[in-house]
């Protein structure tokens, strides 16, 4: 544990990746106003009752805090409970059936090959910027029917909205909630008026795409609002491409951190997947996520009240010694490996799938194309400064 943190500088708010971490599995601090979950068993369980923590964390958030009556959260599959949830879940669980996923290998294939001819012709490689961001945005961006020449905008918009250190706390001071707000107002609305263009273009021409296919599609005999067309899209472009980007560096960094199971990787390429779902526990991308209590509730042997801001830590759930045994070291041979970086329960991730796939392909050719995956010493690996994602936003690989 101690090597990764002295090989990369790890940033402090990432705390799971600086050592086992004391204290209970459920507590709460007064400093930041805020419920939080650590323990792997207590985390199953909030997943396991969206009837008690509910995904409409809005309710329970301070309204300067919010956006306000701009902006509808309607479409917002994150962010919704049953039963409207598995409505909206069903009308694109389709555009990621494990058939229509495993089509894509050929295009991932291509893509990546293309993308890493393109980087030869630099002077050095940079994962994030060569290969591990275009190629999910290109994949996402094709599925959904809009330009993935436009990557640069949704970069923009990605980084505005993520990349961003500041604490999450309901006990900020009315100046800081007032910026926090000002900063994501900006690119929130330039890419609302952009998938809102082009949802208006589909339904005077439908396509073959995933975005006709919202236009189009119908809950309870109505056709879905604007609003929340756009909102789904949105969902699906973020993260649609975030998490593989995260996992796609993450996996790199620990077969540059760990040589010994980058040379048995390379000796048996059929251990790929498990190389990947090792990495997702070690460094999960997705670091945290919000709930809110509908209720009283009893979680590890604490009472949270109800209408309480619950933050539930999947990646120190990951590391909870109780279920996984040296939580610290990389280990791809756990067999089971039930970590909960896609999520559990009814808001499993949608394109955990396609995430997975482009995440194999991609390290299988990269392992082809580069005798060692070795970072550069002379320029450094940076981190994702945002406390709730693990991942990194720099990582250059010796050519060679």
């Amino acid at each position: 544990m101690s090597g990764i943190v002295e090989r990369y500088d790890i940033p402090k708010q990432h705390f799971w990746l600086h050592g086992p971490r004391s204290g209970p599995a459920v507590e709460f601090d007064s400093r930041t106003g805020l419920w939080n979950v650590y323990g792997y068993q207590e985390t199953h369980e909030v997943f396991s009752d969206p009837a008690t923590y509910s995904s409409d964390t809005m309710r329970v958030i301070p309204q300067e805090m919010s956006f306000g009556e701009e902006f509808s959260l309607d479409g917002f599959i994150t962010q919704i409970d049953p039963p409207e949830h598995g409505k909206l879940r069903k009308l694109v669980s389709n555009a990621f059936t494990r058939k229509v996923v495993a089509d894509l290998e050929p295009r991932i294939a291509a893509l990546t090959n293309e993308l890493l001819d393109a980087a030869r012709e630099q002077d050095r490689f940079e994962l994030v910027r060569d290969l591990a961001y275009p190629l999910p945005v290109i994949v996402i961006a094709e599925l959904l029917g809009v330009p993935s020449g436009d990557r640069a905008l949704f970069k923009q918009w990605a980084d505005a909205l993520f990349q961003r250190d500041a604490e999450i706390s309901l006990n900020r001071s009315e100046e800081e909630r007032k910026a926090d707000v000002a900063a994501t107002l900006k690119p929130w609305r330039e890419m609302t008026a952009y998938l809102a263009a082009h949802a208006a273009e589909r339904r005077r021409q439908p396509r073959a795409d995933l975005l006709t296919r919202l236009v189009q599609a119908e809950v309870d005999g109505e056709r879905l609002p604007d609003d929340q067309v756009v909102n789904f899209a949105i969902i699906l472009l973020l993260a649609g491409h975030i998490t593989t980007t995260m996992l796609l560096g993450n996996t790199v960094l620990c077969l540059d951190a760990f040589p010994e199971q980058q040379a048995k990787v390379r000796a048996d390429r059929s251990s790929i997947p498990a190389v990947i779902e090792e990495a997702i526990r070690y460094m999960t991308p997705f670091a945290l996520l919000g709930r809110a209590t509908t209720r009283e509730a009893e979680l590890g042997g604490v009472t949270i009240p109800a209408d309480k801001m619950v933050m539930v830590w999947l990646a120190v759930a990951n590391r909870d010694p109780r279920q996984f045994p040296d939580p610290g070291v990389f280990n791809p041979g756990r067999d089971p490996n039930p970590h909960l970086g896609f999520g559990r329960g009814i808001h499993f991730c949608l394109g955990a799938p396609l995430a997975r796939l482009e995440g194999r392909v991609a390290l299988d050719i990269l392992l082809d194309r580069f005798e060692t995956l070795r970072t550069d010493p002379d320029d450094p690996v940076l981190f994702i400064p945002t406390p709730s994602l693990t991942g990194v936003r720099h990582l250059p690989l010796i050519q060679g």
